[in-house]
C-alpha cells in the first residue's frame, strides 16, 4: 500500500545547537546506501531493518545515528484489505515500515531516533545510544531461536 521510499529530513547541529546545513550524510540499511546533504528532505528506502546515518563536516566529529524501523498503519490496513498475503508482500518489500520523518543529528554524538517518540511533524531529537530510553524502546526482533530467546538461554541470538 506504500511506496518503497519515504521522505526523511535530516538536520545536523553542533553540540551547542547551531544548525549546520550541507553536511555530507550517508544513510544505510539492508537495501543499500544513499548519500545526501543535511538540511534537505531525502527519499530513503523503507525496510523492516533499522537504518544507520553518518553525517560528516570538516572540523567536526561525525554525527552518528540509528533510525528504528517501525510498522506503519498501512500494515494493519493491508491485513484488513489485502489479507495475509498482502501483509507478507509489504513486509518483504519493506513498505510496511517507516522511519522518523525529521531528525536532528548532533556532531560528536551517537543517537537513536524512534518514530514512536516523534510528536507530529516536528524534529525528533535522538537519545544517546546507550541510554536507558534507547534500550527500553528498542524493538524486539524475532528469529528462529524465539523459544531460546524467551527463556533467555545463554548463547541465543536474540
Amino acid at each position: 500500500m506504500n511506496e518503497t521510499t519515504h521522505g526523511v529530513r535530516v538536520d545536523t547541529k553542533q553540540k551547542g545547537g547551531t544548525v549546520v546545513v550541507g553536511a555530507e550524510c550517508v544513510a544505510t540499511n539492508d537495501y543499500g546506501s544513499t548519500t545526501f546533504k543535511s538540511g534537505t528532505v531525502q527519499a530513503l528506502r523503507r525496510s523492516s531493518k533499522d537504518m544507520t546515518i553518518v553525517c560528516t563536516q570538516p572540523g567536526e566529529d561525525a554525527a552518528n545515528g540509528s533510525m528504528i524501523s517501525r510498522p506503519n498503519a498501512a500494515l494493519a490496513g493491508n491485513i484488513i484489505l489485502g489479507g495475509v498475503i498482502g501483509a507478507v508482500v509489504d513486509h518483504n518489500r519493506g513498505t510496511a515500515y517507516t522511519y522518523p520523518t525529521w531528525i536532528d543529528m548532533v556532531f560528536g554524538e551517537t543517537l537513536v531516533f524512534d518514530r514512536q517518540l516523534q510528536k507530529g511533524d516536528s524534529a525528533l531529537a535522538g537519545v544517546a545510544a546507550n541510554s536507558p530510553a534507547a534500550v527500553a524502546n528498542a524493538p524486539v526482533k524475532s528469529n528462529s531461536s524465539s523459544t531460546a530467546c524467551a527463556n533467555q538461554m545463554p548463547g541465543a541470538n536474540c
